[in-house]
């Protein structure tokens, strides 16, 4: 290699979504490579991964995987509200700014009411003004809630936040959905049990991301509700999630949910981001614009910073309000996080 060669970094902030497959979730799907199995489900590790995940939470419920959280989500709403109703949500979440309109198309038209946030969280006043706002025939019927835990901005909700918000919506009959893409880093954040911020405070159905925990490909759709569950299976068919060798999709699960794999991924996540956040917010340069809880940090970065970041290869996202996005993952490395700290320094200084 040229000695004024540029070396680029080999890990990037920009998203969990960059790391690659945790190794128990590539072990568990190489065993699932062995011989033949069923087809579309029948298998036996779709059967195994849905029992975790009823023993992880404690209940017994409906699983589905599907391929990604745009789906699970979209599809997950359609189940709960018809095309005259409409979904209440952050107008930070992703179903309002991240999936392409899925959410109305899967639902043939529910629309979305976006309400204000606190930092990244549905403020209980909003979402009852939004509900009591009209009540006439002319207004699509508010029929489910959709937060997401943990939140766009990193943030968590407690569960005493959950329940009240789960008080207002079943005050107005009201579903209640969590996306939750990382809701494994919630769980470890809080350091309480899964079913403490899921069914036991009111929420219906649990979109359980695993791309972002270690897993390549793969979400899971929980109906604690398990009436709200019917035809789902037909859902997932028509909207092109149905996998044919499902195995696939719901080994890796197998290997993350044993041993609590997926939490301790989450947790070191984490941990890094913590460490991360600590190291920018020594730098007086640098503000911390969003209070850090799972596995991200906002910063709002001095424009040649982010310029000299850019030159040197380092991937992050310029985010909500125009701050910048540093995501830890579940393979987030010491020296990644020290060599991003140092660049950082040397924009600064240089």
């Amino acid at each position: 290699m040229p000695a004024d060669a540029t070396v680029f970094p080999t890990q990037h902030f920009a998203s969990d979504n960059y790391s690659g497959i945790c190794p128990e979730a590539m072990q568990a799907l190489n065993q699932a490579n062995q011989g033949h199995d069923f087809a579309y489900g029948d298998d036996r590790w779709t059967a195994e991964a849905a029992d975790l995940l009823r023993e992880v939470f404690e209940t017994d419920c409906e699983v589905f995987f599907v391929f990604n959280g745009t789906a699970a989500n979209s599809l997950a709403l359609a189940s709960l509200c018809q095309s005259y109703h409409s979904i209440i949500c952050a107008e930070t979440s992703h179903i309002e700014t991240d999936e392409c309109g899925a959410p109305e198309f899967y639902s043939n038209g529910a629309k979305l009411l976006t309400g204000k946030n606190v930092a990244g969280k549905l403020a209980p006043k909003s979402l009852e003004e939004l509900i009591t706002r009209r009540s006439d025939i002319h207004y699509p019927k508010p029929k489910v809630v959709s937060i997401t835990q943990a939140t766009e901005l990193g943030t968590v909700y407690t569960p005493s936040e959950l329940l009240e918000i789960y008080k207002i919506s079943k005050k107005f009959k009201l579903k209640l959905h969590i996306d939750g893409a990382r809701f494994a880093n919630a769980v470890a954040a809080l350091g309480l049990t899964p079913k403490e911020i899921s069914w036991q405070c009111g929420v219906d159905v649990l979109c359980l991301g695993g791309t972002k925990n270690g897993l390549a490909v793969g979400e899971a759709v929980i109906f604690f509700n398990k009436e709200l569950a019917e035809d789902f299976a037909y859902r997932c068919k028509q909207a092109g999630q149905l996998a044919s060798k499902m195995r696939f999709m719901a080994a890796p699960w197998v290997g993350i949910l044993k041993n609590n794999v997926w939490i301790n991924n989450a947790a070191h996540a984490n941990q890094c981001a913590a460490q991360l956040e600590a190291e920018l917010r020594s730098i007086p340069e640098i503000e911390i614009v969003a209070p850090r809880q799972a596995n991200s940090v906002f910063v709002n970065l001095p424009p040649k910073v982010a310029h000299a970041l850019e030159q040197k290869g380092w991937h992050f996202y310029t985010f909500i309000g125009g701050s910048a996005r540093f995501m830890c993952s579940w393979d987030t490395r010491q020296e990644s996080i020290q060599a991003l700290v140092a660049d950082v320094k040397g924009a600064i200084h240089g």
